[in-house]
This record gives structure tokens, C-alpha cells and sequence, in this order.
């Protein structure tokens, strides 16, 4: 039988990235492309549609080149929880006063909104149990508000379709209106299996988009990897060089592909705190431009100040809370090229004579890392970034101890997001981490020193890709669901980190160590 293929398509911050995986899920080729950033004026984030739509199709061909398109049979896609403005014509709307109809997508970072979702947590709706009590201008609702209040004529009155991306994404491959589970219950407060709350739009000020069933906002629904339409419709399919009718499975935001591409892995014989435990003593977090936290029971847990409980929004019937940082990787993006990070790790090192006490190095420089708002728990978005302990040195070292200050601020917010969460029930043992900022051995290291948690890291680095797609792989039926499709193989570096009560009580004895360790099927 000829080898079966899956392709994921990934949309993240600032690129597109597609990758053709195979049936026990190694990644054989992937391909990335930039997509373009706008900043009309402050805290407005724009981006193109269309031109994520051609990007998506240049690098699923590069993927799939050399490939019989019969062997592909399944694609699925994730991205960022933006929101995509479409008319009647499916045609794009203008998102921003210039009026560049082109720029039609409100980016997930865009914090225009803030006194909109200032305004519609005041209401105390009861919708807003369920996103931590605090409505963030990062969800879709205050988004909506802020253009019929500032863009009626321009946007709002001719716009007919309001997509989440992920969503933009599979219409755009299948004609499907039917939206996901994941990206309606996580940032636009669809509750299933009741649906929407007509209620709290009318309390808002959006009662207009209870027109015709909520049309304009999606009137059907469905899980995660769900089968879409007839598959790849032939438009779509010449866009991205596949065989018409391929599977598409219904989306999934980013961070949850991520998460569901790492947190089923199986780490029997290992020694770990989660190890003959449920999969609800495991955290994913998905670490890039910004970070999430991504926890799940089984019964509904209410954590103030952290998004959730969500339904089935990234593992079926489980429900998921998601604590998150909204400016992880940004914080560190002039740094971000390897060798740069590779170069300072090295660098603190020799500065502390030994990797072990590279953390007392930060004793007297302190970094509040929330410069784009705070998201979890505190969920205060007009939070600002803050540096205490500057001085008008700056030599290498400097550069060198911003980086280290930068990196245990990151590392203590997520902390404070584990309490949180523990607080509220959750039995969190293990950490499973995956994106850009995974990469980087120093920040992975200090979060385990922080936390006290063992971390586990996908050897391919590619588990968002990978998390897509599954979806593609279980739209196809070669698998039956969502749980089946993790009986993958992995390779995973292991990284122990024993309980450090005080941070500054760092050594040799103590220090983690990675250890490789083979993955095999998941236990659920």
C-alpha cells in the first residue's frame, strides 16, 4: 500500500508554515513563509486574508511536492484566534479608518478594544464565568463592539460574515460555514450544547447579529477534526495543488493544535509525577509570540482570571482552561535567532562559573514582564512592562542579564498561573512544552526551576504542525477521533527538575539534566 500522507497548516503571528506528516506522525518536509504586519496606529494589528490564504497555498505545494496527490488525505489547519471581516460576496471588509479593504483581519494582539471589554465585564453577564470573570480585548465580542462603534459605515453595515481564522481557513478550503467547537467556545462565549446566549449580545449592544440565526457569527457548529463539506472544494484544491475532495478537518487556535500534539504522549516508565496519572495532571504550554497554558478535566473548573471551562475545545468531552502570557517571545524577539540565544546562554554560564548558579545572576535586575497587558490570572490588560534595576552600563553583560531578568519573569508568570489553577482543583504534575521559545534550553531550564515541574519537549519541535495535521488525519477516518490519532511515535527529551523552595539556593545537586526517552502510544 502506498504511504499515506497528512498535511498541517499552521498560521501563526507573523508566517505560515505547512508540513506533509506522515501516518505514525513524523514530520517528512515543512515550509514557512512571512505574512505581513500592519499598525495603522497604537494597539491596531492588521493583517490580509488573502494574502494568508496564498501563503498557505505556497507552502502547502512545497510540502506536498514530489508526493502523488492521491497519498494525501487529509489536511487540517490551526491559527491565530483573529478575526477575519468578509461582505455578503465574501469579499474583504476594512478593518482600520484608512479603508484598505485588503487589511480585513483584527490580529488576536490588537487591544483597540480594551474599553469595550472594559465595558461589557461591567455587565457581569453570566457568560463571563466562563472566560475567568474578565472579558479580554483579545476575544472576539469586545472586537465586534469596537467596529460597529467606530467603523459602522466603512465596516460594520457591509460586513456579512465574521470569521475566527482558523474558521476563514477551512471555509476557504471546503465552502463550510460550520464553525469549530474550539474557536466559538474559547473567544466568542458559545456555550454548547445550549449555543448561543442571545442574551448577552443584546446586553452589549450586538442584539443585530441574532439576524437570521447568528449567521453572520456561525449557526452550526462541530468538534475539532471533524470531516467539512465534501472535503477541498476544486477552487481550493488548484490553490493548493491537492486532488479535489481531499478531507479537511474543522480548525483548531494555534496554541490548542500545539496542545494536542504534546500533552498525550505517553511517558510510562519514566519515573514522572504524571506517570500512571490521568491526562489532567499535564499542562501544555505553547510557547511563541505570546504563551498559553493549556490544562484539562473532567469535570468544569472556574479559575478566576484564566479563560474557561471550554468544552471540547481541544480534547473531546474534557474540559480545557487556558492561562496565558501576552508578550512571551515578543519580549525576546530581537534576540530570537538561535545562535543569538545560543551565544547568551553560553555567555551566563561563564559569567557564573557554572550553569548551576546561573540564576543568582538575576538577583539584583527584576523585569514585570506584562509591557502588552496582563492575560492570566490577573487579567488586567492595561498592565505595562516595567525594569527595575538599570544601569547606564551597557556591555555585553548587561545585554546578557536583561535576557536572563526577562526569561525568570516569564518563567515565575507562569507560576503564578499553575497556583491559579491548583487553586481551583487542578492536579498539574507535569509540564509539556512546545514552540519557538521551546528551543531555547535556558528558558525551558528556568522554568523548571521555577515551578518545581518536570518538562517534557518534542524532539521535532513541531507539534503545532503536527496537532494540524491530526485533524486532517482524522477528517480522512483513517483514524476514528481525536484520541486514537495520538497512538504516534515520538522522540521527547526529558528535562527533571527537582523542587527548588528558594531560587536562590541553586547546585550541582540539584541541577536538571536532559535525558532522551522513546514515546509510544498515549494512555488515556
Amino acid at each position: 500500500m502506498a504511504e499515506r500522507f497528512y498535511v498541517g497548516v499552521d498560521v501563526g503571528t507573523a508566517s505560515v508554515r505547512a508540513a506533509l506528516v506522515t501516518r505514525d506522525g513524523q514530520l517528512r518536509r515543512t515550509a514557512e513563509e512571512p505574512i505581513s504586519i500592519w499598525e495603522p496606529q497604537s494597539d491596531h494589528y492588521v493583517q490580509s486574508s488573502t494574502e494568508i490564504w496564498d501563503k498557505c497555498c505556497t507552502v502547502v505545494k512545497k510540502v506536498a511536492d514530489g508526493v502523488k496527490s492521491s497519498q494525501v488525505r487529509g489536511i487540517g489547519f490551526d491559527a491565530t484566534c483573529s478575526l477575519v471581516v468578509l461582505d455578503q460576496s465574501f469579499q474583504p471588509v476594512p478593518v482600520s479608518q484608512d479603508g484598505d479593504s485588503q487589511r480585513n483581519v483584527v490580529m488576536w494582539m490588537d487591544h483597540r478594544a480594551a474599553e469595550q471589554a472594559a465595558r461589557i465585564t461591567n455587565t457581569g453577564h453570566r457568560v463571563l464565568s466562563r472566560v475567568g470573570g474578565v472579558m479580554s480585548p483579545e476575544m472576539q465580542p469586545p472586537k465586534l463592539l469596537w467596529l460597529k462603534e467606530n467603523l459602522k459605515e466603512r465596516c460594520w453595515s457591509k460586513a456579512a460574515h465574521f470569521f475566527d481564522l482558523p474558521d476563514f481557513l477551512s471555509w476557504k478550503a471546503t465552502g463550510s460555514l460550520t464553525r469549530s467547537l474550539c474557536t466559538l467556545v474559547c473567544k466568542w462565549t458559545y456555550c454548547p450544547p445550549e449555543g448561543w446566549d442571545a442574551s448577552f449580545w443584546t446586553s452589549i449592544g450586538l442584539e443585530d447579529l441574532l439576524e437570521n440565526n447568528f449567521c453572520k457569527i456561525g449557526s452550526v457548529s462541530c468538534s475539532p477534526g471533524s470531516p467539512l463539506g465534501d472535503g477541498l472544494t476544486q477552487e481550493a484544491a488548484e490553490d493548493l495543488g491537492l486532488d479535489p475532495g481531499i478531507a479537511v478537518g474543522a480548525s483548531l487556535i494555534d496554541a490548542h493544535a500545539g496542545g494536542l500534539g504534546v500533552i498525550g504522549a505517553d511517558v510510562t516508565g519514566f519515573q514522572l509525577p504524571c506517570e500512571n496519572q490521568p491526562i489532567t495532571s499535564r499542562m501544555a504550554m505553547i510557547c511563541g509570540t505570546s504563551s498559553c497554558h493549556m490544562a484539562i478535566s473532567e469535570q468544569p473548573l472556574f479559575v478566576p482570571g484564566v479563560w474557561g471551562p471550554c468544552l471540547s475545545a481541544m480534547v473531546p468531552d474534557m474540559w480545557l482552561n487556558e492561562g496565558g502570557q501576552s508578550a512571551t517571545g515578543r519580549l525576546v524577539s530581537p534576540l530570537k535567532l538561535h545562535n543569538v540565544y545560543s551565544y547568551l546562554n553560553s555567555h551566563l554560564s561563564l559569567m557564573a562559573n557554572s550553569d548551576s548558579a546561573v540564576d543568582l545572576l538575576g538577583s539584583s535586575l527584576h523585569v514585570w514582564p506584562d509591557f502588552h497587558g496582563n492575560r492570566s490570572p490577573l487579567a488586567d490588560p492595561t498592565l505595562k512592562g516595567m525594569v527595575v534595576g538599570l544601569s547606564l552600563s551597557q556591555t555585553l553583560d548587561d545585554l546578557a542579564l536583561l535576557y536572563l531578568a526577562t526569561i525568570q519573569a516569564l518563567a515565575l508568570g507562569t507560576l503564578h498561573i499553575l497556583e491559579a489553577m491548583k487553586q481551583a482543583g487542578h492536579d498539574i504534575r507535569t509540564l509539556f512544552l512546545c514552540g519557538g521559545l521551546s528551543k531555547n534550553s535556558l528558558f525551558v531550564q528556568i522554568h523548571a526551576n521555577a515551578t518545581g515541574l518536570p518538562v517534557v519537549l518534542p524532539d521535532q519541535m513541531e507539534a503545532v504542525l503536527v496537532g494540524a495535521a491530526v485533524l486532517g488525519a482524522c477528517a480522512s477516518r483513517d483514524y476514528s477521533n481525536i484520541q486514537k490519532r495520538f497512538h504516534t511515535l515520538f522522540w521527547l527529551k526529558l528535562l527533571c527538575a527537582q523542587h527548588i523552595a528558594d531560587l536562590s539556593i541553586s547546585s550541582a545537586a540539584h541541577r536538571p539534566a536532559f535525558i532522551l526517552i522513546r514515546i509510544g502510544d498515549s494512555r488515556w
